[in-house]
């Protein structure tokens, strides 16, 4: 499937390929691969920040804040040519795509040029404290409180599942500051750095294993954070929520998208079923991608669609679900020890995370979970889509 866009789009893409070829890490250099959602290897520092100096990081961006003011469309294709080569602007994903994006959009000036900039800049990462024990898709039910204390939020509780909060060097945390409020009220962010008195992290493992540790769990026993590190309105955080997991979605399809043509490329049915296979899950990539796009070009018109982006990223998250299934099956024994990687005739594979299709499968399952499960996305589509009742 091809899509046409404006010449402007085109010569914008033209520009980014040929910094792109001139400028991508060397395989060899790319060797030592990230541990964490926060840990940054040396060379991949040097890699976001040369995207960051020369506005191809974030080129929605100003030039200020490593972008060259591009339009949402541009923004696409810059994300496209990355997938294309399997490159990140970032490895620490959540601290750029979500937490520095919060910064700009809810913080001070002087509180972006303190903590955004050096993310963007890849000289500290983030990490993002949101869920808790029982407040994991239910969000509002946090209960992680800061008490205001002359000019000190002292905050006691707990965050679970938080991803590369060990290698992090400041969390976005949401707390509760007005515990009489209702519940989708009276909560605040807190720019809370890792090394403060108080503040433990203690990271575990997961599906892919014990050495595998990105999850953790964080203490918050007593600890003294300065007031001026509340970003937006005292208790007004459900906004900044809201802002900050919209800056996740925007094109997460894009993501799934990606890996279902990868599973296209990578593998030729040689039996009936694996045909019969093949070719659903090639629609359901083709499919994504004309949900997708649909979305993106209402989106360029400033219209809002959030029902789309539910649709999509349910349906992609399924869908990447079932193709790392079938890729496995593929495999028969040899996939199941990790072993064949996903990209094996790829002159460049800098996906450090999903380097197998044992990875892949064994992830997908949090795909479905993680921005907003499944049966939300189904109960967003029910409502506004379908028009059904509540209850």
């Amino acid at each position: 499937m091809q899509l046409r866009f404006d010449d402007d789009v085109e010569a914008f893409r033209a520009e980014f390929t040929a910094f792109l070829d001139a400028n991508l890490p060397a395989v060899e250099e790319a060797a030592e691969r990230p541990t964490s959602t926060a840990h940054m290897p040396a060379w991949s520092r040097r890699w976001q920040r040369l995207l960051f100096d020369n506005g191809w990081l974030l080129p929605g961006n100003t030039p200020e804040f490593g972008g060259r003011n591009a339009s949402l469309l541009q923004q696409f294709v810059h994300l496209e040519e990355l997938g294309k080569r399997r490159i990140y602007h970032s490895f620490n994903p959540q601290g750029l795509g979500i937490i520095a994006a919060s910064l700009l959009t809810f913080g001070t000036d002087e509180q972006k040029q303190r903590w955004a900039v050096p993310i963007l800049k890849a000289e500290i990462t983030a990490a993002l404290g949101m869920s808790e024990p029982g407040a994991g898709s239910d969000l509002a039910g946090l209960r992680t409180r800061a008490t205001l204390d002359g000019d000190h939020f002292v905050v006691n509780g707990q965050k679970i599942w938080t991803s590369g909060a060990h290698d992090a060097d400041i969390l976005l945390t949401f707390v509760r500051t007005d515990p009489d409020a209702p519940k989708h009220k009276g909560i605040s962010v807190l720019v809370i750095p890792t090394d403060l008195p108080g503040l433990t992290c203690r990271p575990f493992g997961s599906i892919l294993g014990t050495d595998d540790q990105d999850f953790n769990e964080v203490f918050f026993d007593d600890v003294r954070v300065p007031a001026e590190n509340l970003i937006g309105e005292l208790n007004k955080g459900w906004h900044v929520a809201n802002g900050s997991l919209g800056h996740e979605r925007t094109m997460l399809w894009l993501n799934f998208a990606d890996r279902l043509d990868e599973f296209v490329e990578d593998f030729r049915p040689t039996t009936t079923l694996d045909r019969d296979r093949y070719a659903t899950l090639a629609m359901d990539a083709t499919a994504l991608r004309l949900l997708g796009s649909a979305a993106l070009a209402k989106a360029a018109r400033g219209q809002e669609d959030v029902a789309s982006i539910s649709v999509l990223k349910l349906l992609g998250s399924e869908a990447v679900r079932t193709t790392a299934r079938h890729a496995l099956l593929a495999q028969g024994p040899a996939g199941l020890d990790g072993a064949v990687n996903s990209r094996p005739f790829e002159h460049m594979n800098l996906d450090w995370f999903f380097a197998s299709w044992f990875k892949r499968y064994a992830h997908s399952f949090s795909g479905t979970i993680a921005g907003g499960t499944s049966e939300i996305q189904r109960t967003i589509v029910a409502e506004r889509v379908l028009g059904l009742p509540r209850s």
